[in-house]
């Protein structure tokens, strides 16, 4: 009997999604689950016609960059905010989602053995995703800063990954901080993958695209996802930004892969591109003005988490707990209907962390869920103390750094 690819037994699932499919079983049996390890926020949106979209052609393939109206749509929507221009023509591929979009670029630049930093706490997918392009995950733990980035180059470094706004820390990266990678990608001729799905979710100028600081395109490849800041994450519309030669290559990518996006979506939010934004965009105010409330929720009970101050996530210590952020979450889910993510996730020296998100539930039910998870804490912190206590040894061993 032939077996599956013995490079495919070194990937893992994505961890949020596995945690979201035990939901989602939960829920189909009549169980009720506070939710937060979704990644996505529940927004309030009219369902705008669709018999106004042109027939018969949303039934077919649209361009394998995506509708030329909706990328001139992007192109004009990008340069009104950042100041940097884009050829809608050349520089712009509209793909099936931001995650694809990302994947994509990887396939795209990566040859087999290339390495590629990413900075713990790092979104699930992208160690899996380098590894499924056959290249190999740098990982810096998240206690580094963006100066220490150079003490993990070698010979074999092609790319860093940066999320801005962050995913699951919720912090933006400062103008210093993004000029610094900027310097270093043209010193080293390294490229600069940004993902920047989460760029609606801030409510001040904080947030900086990295295309200002390479307008030209040269290194940098920007990942963004129309579906998430619209609240409409199941329609997986994405897009990515880039130079003419680099855009070429994901275009190639891309007609293997998917042909293009599903040309009803495209059209869809081509129509109502203003109309939905209108919409969503004050909703998502009121979702970082709760994100405020919950942080100050937070310190009130005293859960520890790591700073930041945009999307709709915190990365929340458990670190006295002394489980692992898989036993936690587990136990969180399965004692008290409560789900999170496990940190361990996000990287090996997340492990004392767990992601919890508020963008789907009422402020009611996430303060339950907060106050439930610092007695799960100090429940469990207390049960170490007695077991060391017991046996002599220090708390401290299993409590610490993990």
């Amino acid at each position: 009997m032939p077996s599956p690819s013995r490079h495919m037994a070194e990937v893992s699932q994505a961890l949020s999604i596995k945690y979201n499919n035990i939901v989602y079983e939960m829920k189909a049996r009549g169980e009720d689950v506070i939710v937060l390890s979704l990644g996505e926020a529940f927004f309030d949106i009219p369902l705008f016609p669709f018999d106004d979209l042109p027939f018969p052609a949303l039934y077919h393939y649209s361009h394998s960059r995506g509708l030329l109206e909706l990328r001139q749509q992007l192109a004009a929507f990008y340069a009104g905010k950042h100041g940097v221009a884009v050829d809608p023509a050349t520089e712009i591929i509209v793909t099936a989602g931001a995650k694809l979009a990302t994947h994509m670029s990887l396939m795209s630049l990566l040859d087999p053995g290339d390495e590629v930093l990413i900075h713990e706490p790092a979104w699930v997918s992208y160690s899996e995703q380098i590894k499924l392009c056959f290249g190999r995950t740098v990982a810096i733990p998240y206690g580094r800063a963006i100066s220490d980035f150079p003490k993990y180059l070698t010979p074999k470094t092609k790319a860093i990954i940066v999320n801005n706004p962050h995913n699951p820390r919720g912090s933006v990266l400062a103008e210093a901080e993004l000029r610094f990678l900027h310097d270093l990608a043209r010193e080293r001729n390294l490229f600069l993958i940004a993902d920047e799905t989460y760029s609606e979710f801030v409510d001040n100028d904080a947030f900086i695209s990295a295309g200002v600081f390479d307008p030209a395109k040269e290194h940098t490849v920007i990942c963004n996802s129309m579906s998430k800041n619209y609240g409409m994450s199941g329609w997986r519309i994405g897009f990515v930004i880039a130079g003419k030669a680099v855009a070429e290559e994901i275009l190639k990518v891309t007609q293997h892969l998917i042909t293009c996006p599903a040309s009803i979506l495209q059209y869809y939010l081509c129509r109502h591109f203003h109309d939905i934004l209108a919409i969503t965009r004050p909703q998502i105010l009121r979702l970082i003005a709760t994100r405020r409330r919950i942080a100050a929720y937070m310190d009130e009970i005293g859960l520890q988490r790591l700073p930041g101050d945009a999307t709709f996530y915190f990365f929340v210590s458990i670190a006295p707990s002394g489980l692992t952020s898989e036993e936690f979450c587990t136990r969180l889910l399965r004692e008290h209907r409560i789900s999170a993510v496990p940190g361990i996730g996000y990287g090996h020296s997340c492990d004392q962390f767990i992601r919890v998100s508020v963008g789907t539930e009422t402020m009611e039910r996430m303060q339950h869920a907060l106050h439930t998870i610092k007695r799960l804490i100090v429940a469990t912190a207390a049960a170490v103390s007695q077991a060391a206590a017991a046996s002599g040894s220090d708390p401290a061993l299993r409590s610490g750094q993990r």
